[in-house]
């Protein structure tokens, strides 16, 4: 049964979109057969993919108009996932979407003909509450919230928490947190420290044992098109997103069983 993932904040510089590539990246490796859906207009997750949002003949804004195919549209990422890529031309798409019927739940229909063969689709949303964000929390299982350990992101936490909980009452209702995942994290900092005690206080399990530290390899690897996997395998970004991989399939698993 394929597990679709929004990863979302509304607050910006969180580690989003590095979190939607290298995610999809370890979980591919695992064998998860796994597709990304850039739903930003910035495009950052097709590039850190190794894809070229300038030179697109199909994206995301004519796959969900309609106006091609999924074979038309998806790239084969480095890392061996496939990507349905984004640039600019997706903000004229949620121009467009403002005028369907199926305004709020266009990519939940496009991708319930697609995830025949797959495990996971992880979905990067925009930084900001759009309807392209709508749309990727309407289609989406459970929402992945990375956030680094400080005041302003617990602001933002509340913000996202409060979209989640609409959209649970206005026709996704089985839309759960899949988890809130601590970014950029610096155990030297004790206002991190103070910031994670009191998540875990509050989420409990909902918050990942898994943390992404601050690591340079994971700064550095977009610009060169590749997740932290292919760009350094043994750095501490890479090996961390291995392990949320790994535990996420393990509380998959543990649900099914339960």
């Amino acid at each position: 049964m394929t597990r679709t993932i929004a990863v979302a904040n509304q607050k910006g510089g969180v580690g989003k979109t590095t979190t939607s590539v290298n995610l999809s990246a370890s979980l591919q490796k695992t064998g998860a057969r796994t597709l990304l859906v850039d739903m930003d207009p910035q495009g950052n997750a097709t590039m850190g993919c190794g894809v070229d949002k300038h030179q697109l003949e199909y994206s995301n804004y004519h796959w969900l108009l309609g106006e091609a195919s999924l074979d038309d549209t998806w790239r084969q990422s480095s890392a061996g996932f496939r990507l349905i890529p984004a640039n600019t031309d997706l903000t004229a798409a949620e121009v467009a979407l403002l005028q369907a019927n199926d305004r709020g739940q266009r990519l939940s229909h496009r991708l319930a003909a697609v995830q025949a063969g797959l495990d996971y689709i992880i979905i990067d949303c925009p930084p900001t509450l759009t309807l392209l964000t709508l749309n990727a929390l309407f289609a989406a299982d459970g929402v992945l919230i990375p956030m680094q350990c400080e005041y302003y992101a617990l602001e933002g936490l509340t913000d996202l928490l409060e979209t989640v909980e609409g959209v649970r009452s206005n026709g996704n209702s089985t839309l759960e947190i899949e988890g809130i995942l601590r970014t950029m994290y610096d155990p030297r900092n004790s206002l991190t420290g103070e910031v994670s005690k009191q998540l875990i206080e509050h989420f409990g399990e909902q918050v990942f044992r898994t943390v992404i530290p601050r690591n340079v390899r994971l700064a550095e690897a977009p610009s060169h098109g590749l997740p932290a996997m292919l760009y350094d395998a043994y750095s501490r970004g890479a090996l961390a997103y291995h392990a949320l991989a790994a535990e996420m399939i393990r509380r998959h698993t543990q649900k099914e069983v339960s």
